[in-house]
């Protein structure tokens, strides 16, 4: 079975990025990006309402990287500080080799190829560093931006869950993209 240990906390890195450990001074980003309603358009979780909440997100982070479930990573530029985006493996299936890819971005980041070169990283991290079989990412069916850089990165579609999901008052479709170790 699959073993994680995030302790020393990995820094990675191309060219251009670094992603790092996310800290109390990327509070105001972390707001920003979970409190933007369009933002959150297709991640079904509640927009955050203030800095309390973006800092309770913070410890759940934290928590889950502390107890090698989960690892999120702040996605900056090389030299800034600046909090561009969040991204990690959320889920982690042991007993699969499986782990579930998400991520975020501020909004003025969108359309500039940050989501690629990031999510690059992490499927080399996830197959190097964290032996994964295999890395899948669930997205709402109308993200076609979160689909293109999902095929960029040489993810597959899987599969297509008609209203699998009730959120807000409404049922939502699913889709399943993933990327084996030896693709």
């Amino acid at each position: 079975m699959l073993v994680l240990n995030f302790n020393p906390f990995p820094k990675l890195e191309s060219d251009r990025l670094l992603l790092r450990r996310i800290d109390k001074n990327d509070v105001k980003e972390i707001f920003e990006m979970r409190s933007d309603a369009e933002n959150m358009k297709y991640i079904p979780r509640p927009l955050l309402k203030n800095h309390e909440e973006a800092l309770e997100h913070l410890a759940m982070i934290d928590s889950g990287i502390e107890k090698n479930e989960a690892i999120n990573w702040g996605v900056t530029i090389k030299g800034s500080s600046k909090l561009l985006g969040i991204m990690g493996f959320y889920r982690t299936k042991h007993e699969h080799y499986r782990s579930e890819i998400g991520y975020m971005l501020l909004p003025e980041i969108h359309g500039k190829g940050i989501a690629k070169e990031a999510i690059g990283i992490l499927v080399k991290y996830g197959f190097n560093e964290m032996k994964l079989h295999s890395i899948e990412a669930i997205i709402d069916s109308e993200n076609g931006a979160s689909e293109k850089v999902l095929l960029k990165n040489g993810f597959v579609k899987e599969g297509h869950f008609k209203e699998n999901e009730f959120y807000d008052g409404k049922f939502i479709d699913s889709v399943i993209y993933s990327r084996l170790n030896n693709s």
